[in-house]
């Protein structure tokens, strides 16, 4: 059984370098290398979609990659339809 090949890509989404800095010291404080930062779209209705986050240990075959200096960022195909073009960052404010 061949195992499943993953896109890593450094465009469409902005993963600037304060967010990368941000993923890296949460999965420097976790203490586990494997950690990613998930971010997906969920719900609709009335308020219409949710932007969400959330830390994750494995990537499934549909979703595609972005790195920037050692941390790394998941986004299923659905969720890249809405987040194409966007920036992440982090601001400590």
């Amino acid at each position: 059984m061949n195992s499943p090949t993953y896109q890593t890509l450094a465009a469409p989404l902005n993963f600037t370098a304060s967010a990368a800095a941000k993923v890296a010291s949460l999965i420097a404080e976790e203490a586990n290398p494997d950690l990613k930062l998930r971010v997906y779209i969920s719900g609709g209705g009335c308020s219409g979609f949710q932007y969400e986050f959330k830390v994750a240990t494995g990537r499934e075959t549909e979703d595609l990659v972005f790195e920037k200096d050692g941390a790394k960022v998941l986004v299923d195909n659905v969720s890249m339809l809405y987040v194409d073009g966007s920036e992440l960052d982090f601001e400590d404010n």
